[in-house]
């Protein structure tokens, strides 16, 4: 008999958070609207006739399932063809998570250079309406809250401490706000992981929800750090034209 179980390492514990939180909020809110601009590689299934109508994948992109996606709304509405990309919150499928930083690193730099190269090539679509929501809300907001988002988070680790040290913030100030940033990113993955268990429990024992929300609340303390500075790394990669994949090692889902 084969059990679901969660992995035994932290790293990638910390990830299944991360996928819960950006799949049950985020893409099924953006499918709601039919605004959906991503759907994973690894989780991805398509219509080979629209696929191919819109072009197919762009070989000389790194974040190909979501630069395709992009190009198939484009597609759709330039032609004003009714359509629909929507995102289904219960398959059953898995995908192996990077296990050493190393790994994740690659993959998390090649997102973000996915992620601009594919703003940046359907940039025309930003801010139209000739391109309904997609061009009015989730391009703008996937700009805003995707693309910029590490350069800002960035930044506040940086600026926080300064302006503490030169007597801007006060301490108190500084540390309630610190507090209250760690809270609010705490509550939005450990409601995303109580979402999960509400819905569709894939992780029906109590030890394996605790383990989760313990993920949600480790993956604050260092690993978000992280990622943002590689993500900011990632804006000097594009800029070089680094368009390389990385080596991806792969161990197996259940030597995880």
């Amino acid at each position: 008999m084969h059990q679901v179980r969660l992995p035994r390492r932290p790293l990638p514990l910390i990830q299944i958070v991360e996928y819960l939180r950006a799949f049950l909020f985020g893409r099924m809110g953006w499918s709601t609207g039919n605004s959906l601009l991503i759907i994973s590689g690894a989780f991805g299934l398509f219509e080979k006739r629209a696929a191919v109508l819109a072009g197919g994948y762009a070989t000389d992109s790194v974040g190909e399932d979501m630069e395709l996606v992009v190009r198939m709304h484009r597609y759709r509405l330039e032609r004003r063809q009714p359509y629909r990309i929507g995102f289904v919150p219960d398959p059953i499928c898995w995908t192996e998570v990077p296990v050493s930083f190393r790994v994740l690193r690659r993959q998390r730099t090649r997102w973000q250079r996915g992620l601009i190269d594919t703003l940046v090539r359907h940039r025309s679509m930003i801010g139209r309406p000739r391109y309904g929501s997609v061009g009015m809300i989730s391009l703008p907001g996937f700009v805003m809250f995707e693309m910029l988002s590490p350069l800002v988070e960035l930044s506040g680790y940086i600026l926080l401490p300064i302006m503490w040290a030169l007597g801007l913030l006060s301490p108190s100030g500084a540390w309630i706000f610190f507090v209250l940033a760690m809270m609010y990113m705490i509550l939005v993955s450990a409601l995303a992981v109580l979402l999960e268990d509400i819905a569709f429990r894939r992780y029906p024992r109590a030890l394996d929800l605790g383990r989760l929300l313990i993920g949600a609340m480790l993956e604050n303390f260092g690993f978000r750090q992280l990622t943002v500075w590689w993500r900011v790394r990632a804006f000097w990669e594009y800029l070089r034209g680094d368009l390389s994949w990385g080596a991806m090692e792969r161990r197996g889902v259940g030597a995880a």
